[in-house]
């Protein structure tokens, strides 16, 4: 076993091997002896951090989420300017894990994993909390008072989640890389696209037959 790096906690080096392990693997092949030894660590610590290998898996994804979800509690959704930051966080957070939404997909449609109720309570905490953001908008006059939030949201996973899911066709495709100065770009353009929808005036209410 490697020396520990004691720069980093015994506890985030787990939660990285954790993600890199389950992120390769199927999760009844992923022993906590093999996410231990990836951490320069030992199985104790997996007991006495997580419970169990359940535990530290929960752990792994709402660490990685939180990000997202905590930004429905800030300032960063007090204004609809706000919709090409938050953008361009899950483009920095999935691009440092690109696998990510692909785990999460094979968690709710193929029920990889023991994580899918879990994973459905997160995305529930997340859009209660979008729900309330909407309504703040509204009431404050920035976004169409007709804005469904739940079309709003997954319009947002829809434009945050298809470029990171495809992103080694799309790359293919278009001949270059879709680095930092790209995923800029389209973060920008994305929360262009969210102003001119959810400005007032917009009416998304059905036309009568």
């Amino acid at each position: 076993m490697a020396t520990e790096n004691n720069s980093d906690s015994v506890r985030d080096r787990l939660i990285r091997a954790a993600l890199e392990c389950f992120l390769a693997d199927e999760y009844h092949k992923v022993s906590t002896r093999l996410v231990a030894e990836k951490a320069n660590t030992n199985i104790s610590m997996i007991r006495y951090y997580f419970g169990n290998k359940q535990g530290l898996y929960e752990e792994m994804i709402r660490e990685t989420l939180n990000p997202m979800l905590s930004v429905l509690d800030g300032p960063m959704l007090a204004s609809v300017t706000g919709f090409k930051d938050f953008l361009r966080l899950y483009y920095d957070t999935m691009t440092a894990k690109p696998e990510f939404p692909k785990l999460i997909l094979k968690i709710i449609a193929l029920n990889h994993g023991p994580g899918r109720r879990f994973i459905q309570q997160l995305l529930e905490r997340g859009r209660t909390k979008g729900t309330r953001r909407v309504s703040d908008l509204k009431d404050q006059g920035q976004i169409s008072s007709t804005v469904d939030p739940d079309i709003l949201r997954l319009a947002f996973v829809s434009l945050a989640m298809t470029p990171i899911l495809l992103k080694d066709i799309f790359e293919e495709q278009m001949g270059r890389p879709m680095d930092t100065a790209f995923l800029d770009s389209l973060a920008e353009f994305n929360g262009h696209l969210f102003l001119a929808g959810l400005a007032p005036g917009n009416s998304q209410e059905p036309r009568d037959q």
